[in-house]
């Protein structure tokens, strides 16, 4: 479980894909299974939904970065080609038949807070390693493929095109990790459920908002959210809009000063030298490992950072860290919930210097 921006360019590992090279794109709806770059027709089979989603409308039509899919039917076999996109399609109430691990060997690469939506499930576990798996994916039948969060490039998205309707990445959005609302709304769009998509989306916000208004400290003050500890004498945190919603939507004001450091769409790598721009009100760490923790303490440049001082640092563990990487409803959901009272002690001044998760 070690990934960390290109440190392995075979095999996105969670963190590489939301900040290595993340070149911008265009996409928003529904990948087509016909042309595969204006008003696709769809040759895609038919199919039933395989879910008790209470909203459906088919045939349903949506514009995505390479043109526009229709979907014919409810489908009942759903291949997930991207790192995330389970999350959104279990949030939806539909259960795909092809999942595809990112990292976490989670149980058919479904981390803790999608299983209960899984249930009973078993579904196919797909690998991107060496690329997308074209002949495994055939051979699942499927009829609706999702890749919005797959880096799908648009050869890649005529080759599906021949299997199924498919949905490759948001329009305007990057090839990872678009917004996560855009990528929720065009996968509901194409599974007929474009309200029930609204709704999930809502629902997430609301809850953040709640919990924003009862902890009227987090307002304004700074914080900075990093990727795990040093690698090749870097540190790699996030500026804002890198998958840090979860800490702005509950109010606090994300790391000004990385902006200027990173490229779009990739994270900010701060040298030992430099670590005095990570010293904001609150540091967030995706830790993992009391190991990492001792690692950072070592460096006489992270030690003497005021929020170091000041216990305003909060370390997280491996499912914790998991679900602030994932950046979907399930998983923001999941982080407000055992994040919130943690980043409470940071303002407060009195986080410990302990891995924060589930336990």
């Amino acid at each position: 479980m070690t990934p960390i921006l290109a440190r392995d360019s075979a095999q996105f590992t969670r963190r590489a894909a939301l900040l290595a090279g993340v070149s911008v794109v265009s996409g928003a709806a529904l990948a087509a299974c016909g042309s595969s770059s204006s008003g696709g027709s769809t040759t895609a089979a038919s199919a039933s939904s395989s879910s008790s989603s209470p909203e459906s409308t088919f045939p349903a039509t949506v514009e995505h970065r390479f043109g526009s899919t229709t979907v014919p039917k409810r489908p009942e076999r759903i291949v997930i080609v991207g790192l995330s996109e389970q999350d959104i399609v279990l949030g939806l109430g539909f259960t795909p038949v092809a999942t595809t691990e990112w990292y976490g060997e989670q149980p058919y690469a479904v981390w803790p807070w999608a299983q209960e939506a899984l249930g009973d499930a078993k579904p196919t576990v797909l690998s991107t390693a060496d690329g997308f798996q074209f002949e495994k994916i055939a051979a699942l039948a499927p009829d609706l493929i999702i890749g919005t969060n797959s880096g799908m490039k648009e050869s890649d998205y005529e080759k599906f095109s021949e299997l199924a309707p498919t949905l490759p990445g948001v329009v305007g959005g990057t090839d990872y990790f678009s917004p996560w609302e855009d990528q929720t709304l065009l996968i509901a769009s194409a599974l007929g459920s474009s309200a029930k998509g609204q709704e999930l989306i809502d629902s997430v916000k609301d809850a953040y908002a709640q919990a924003a208004s009862e902890h009227p400290e987090f307002k304004d003050k700074v914080a900075t959210f990093s990727q795990n500890g040093f690698y090749d004498g870097l540190i790699y945190v996030y500026p804002a809009g890198l998958g840090t919603d979860f800490l702005s939507m509950l109010g606090f004001t994300v790391n000004p000063d990385l902006a200027a450091l990173a490229k779009p769409g990739e994270q900010a790598a701060i040298s030992s030298e430099r670590l005095d721009v990570i010293d904001t009100d609150v540091l967030v760490i995706a830790a993992e490992k009391a190991a990492d923790i001792a690692a950072l303490e070592k460096v006489p440049t992270y030690a003497a950072l005021d929020v170091v001082k000041n216990q305003g640092v909060v370390y997280t563990d491996p499912t914790l860290s998991g679900a602030m990487y994932f950046v979907t409803p399930l998983s923001l959901t999941y982080v407000l919930e055992h994040l919130t009272p943690a980043l409470k002690n940071a303002v407060a001044g009195s986080s410990p210097a302990e891995i924060v998760g589930a336990a």
